[in-house]
C-alpha cells in the first residue's frame, strides 16, 4: 500500500482495515492509498502546501490527488524505463535526499527547541531596551538634497540655513509658543505637521538611526536641539516613553529564541559530525579569510 511506502512501514507489520471501513480511494503509478492513508497524508503536508490547497474539503483533496497522481504516473514510468539506475540520476537523487533531510532536521529543531519560561523571562529582562516604545512629535526643516519636497512658496534652504531656521523655531517654542501650532505652520513634514507634528507611538527599528537615538535618549517633554538626518533638521519632543510588557512581546521573543536554539543545535551537529577529507586527494584546507597566513622566513 502507498501509505506503508510513504511512512516507511512494511505492509506486513501494518494491520489492514477492511475495505468497507477503509476503502481504497486513490491509485496511481501502480500504488494504492486507502481513505485513512490519504487523510494522514493531508494532515502531514507542509503548511505552505496546505495553504495552496485550501481547507480540507473534497475540492482540496481532489486538487492534491490530481497533482499527486500525475507526479506518481511520471515516476512509475521513470522506474519502468530504469531512469533511477542511471549513475548521474543516482547522484542527483542522493544529493536531493541528503539536502532535504538536512532541511528537515532544521525544521525538527524549530519544532522542538522551544524556549523555556526561564529563557523567555531572562531574554526579556536582558533586552528590555529593544521593547521600548515612544510617543513623539517633531518639526522638520528640510535642506537641499532632502527627499522631502520643498513646500510651495518656500526657499530651498542650504544645510546651514536650515540649521539656523531650526534653531530659531526652537527658541520660539522655548519662549512659550505651542509646539503643535509651530509644527502646523512651519514643519516641512506636512503629513505630521497637520497633526501638530504628532508621529504617534512607535518602537525601535521604525525610524532612521539618528532620529531613533534622539527619541530614546531625550528626556520626556524636552525639545531637542536640531537633529540632522537625510531629510533635514528635526526638532523632537518625546511626549511619553514606556516598555512593552512581556505578554505583548512574548511571541516575538519566542520566535527569536526558537530560531537561535535551532541554529545552535545545527551548529552542534556540525561540530560533532566527523568529516574526513584525505588531503592527498582534496589538498589542504585554505586558512580562514580573516586569519592572516603565517609569515614566511626570509631566505
Amino acid at each position: 500500500m502507498l501509505g506503508a511506502f510513504l511512512w516507511g512501514q512494511p505492509p506486513a507489520q501494518t494491520p489492514q482495515a477492511s475495505p468497507a471501513s477503509d476503502p481504497v480511494v486513490f491509485e496511481a503509478g501502480g500504488r494504492r492509498m486507502t481513505r485513512s492513508e490519504f487523510d494522514a497524508l493531508m494532515r502531514n503536508l507542509p503548511e505552505n502546501v496546505r495553504a495552496q490547497l485550501g481547507p480540507d474539503s473534497p475540492e482540496g483533496r481532489r486538487r492534491l490527488a490530481e497533482q499527486l497522481g500525475e507526479i506518481m504516473s511520471y515516476a512509475a514510468e521513470a522506474r519502468r524505463l530504469q531512469v533511477p539506475d542511471k549513475p548521474a540520476v543516482k547522484v542527483q537523487l542522493f544529493l536531493q535526499q541528503e539536502s532535504t533531510l538536512a532541511s528537515l532536521l532544521y525544521q525538527h529543531f524549530m519544532e522542538t527547541a522551544r524556549p523555556s519560561e526561564q529563557q523567555l523571562d531572562a531574554y526579556y529582562k536582558a533586552h528590555k531596551g529593544e521593547f521600548e516604545t515612544a510617543r513623539a512629535r517633531h518639526i522638520l526643516v528640510r535642506f537641499q538634497g532632502s527627499r522631502v519636497p520643498v513646500r510651495e512658496g518656500q526657499k530651498d534652504l542650504t544645510a546651514e540655513e536650515a540649521l539656523a531656521r531650526a534653531q530659531a523655531l526652537r527658541q520660539r517654542i522655548l519662549k512659550g509658543e505651542d509646539f503643535a501650532e509651530v509644527a502646523r505652520a512651519e514643519s516641512d513634514d506636512t503629513g505630521s505637521g497637520r497633526n501638530g507634528g504628532d508621529l504617534g507611538s512607535f518602537g525601535r527599528g521604525r525610524m532612521i538611526a539618528e532620529f531613533e537615538d534622539a527619541v530614546f535618549t531625550l528626556p520626556v517633554g524636552e525639545v531637542s536641539q536640531p537633529v540632522k538626518t537625510q531629510f533635514g533638521y528635526h526638532l523632537i519632543q518625546v511626549q511619553e516613553r514606556s516598555v512593552q510588557p512581556l505578554a505583548e512581546v512574548r511571541a516575538d521573543i519566542e520566535k527569536r529564541l526558537t530560531t537561535e536554539n535551532a541554529q545552535k543545535a545545527m551548529e552542534s551537529v556540525k561540530q560533532k559530525g566527523r568529516v574526513f577529507l584525505d588531503e592527498s586527494y582534496f589538498g589542504k584546507a585554505a586558512p580562514p579569510a580573516d586569519v592572516p597566513a603565517p609569515a614566511q622566513p626570509k631566505p
